[in-house]
């Protein structure tokens, strides 16, 4: 668990600053650049919709950890818009929260069997 949680704060660092760089540069423009990419048929593009999809699927997991609970369907929408730069810190959080029980990280403490 302690490998899993420093890979986390890893990422979550570098993206922090990548993305902190990549606004100052560019702006806040991400969305034209991410379906314009994907309206030219090009690998960027089949790239992005790759990624959306694993967005996707990120954020139906949080959600479903979470019951669907309203709580739960605003942490999936922080997982589909926040991609890599949420999920590293909500698995760094959630892995203190079940004391590193690593099912308990994939299926929620609700869902474990006493």
């Amino acid at each position: 668990m302690t490998a899993l949680r420093v890979l986390l704060v890893a990422v979550f660092i570098v993206l922090t600053a990548y993305t902190g760089i990549v606004i100052g540069e560019h702006g806040f423009g991400l969305l034209s650049v991410f379906f314009g990419d994907m309206a030219r048929m090009g690998w960027a593009g089949q790239f992005n919709l790759d990624f959306m999809f694993m967005l996707t699927l990120s954020a139906l997991w949080v959600s479903w950890r979470h019951g669907f609970s309203v709580a739960g369907l605003c942490l999936g929408v922080a997982a589909f818009f926040g991609g890599a730069l949420f999920l590293s810190l909500y698995l760094l959080i959630q892995s203190f929260r079940v004391n590193g029980q690593i099912s308990a990280l994939l299926v929620g403490p609700d869902r474990m069997r006493p």
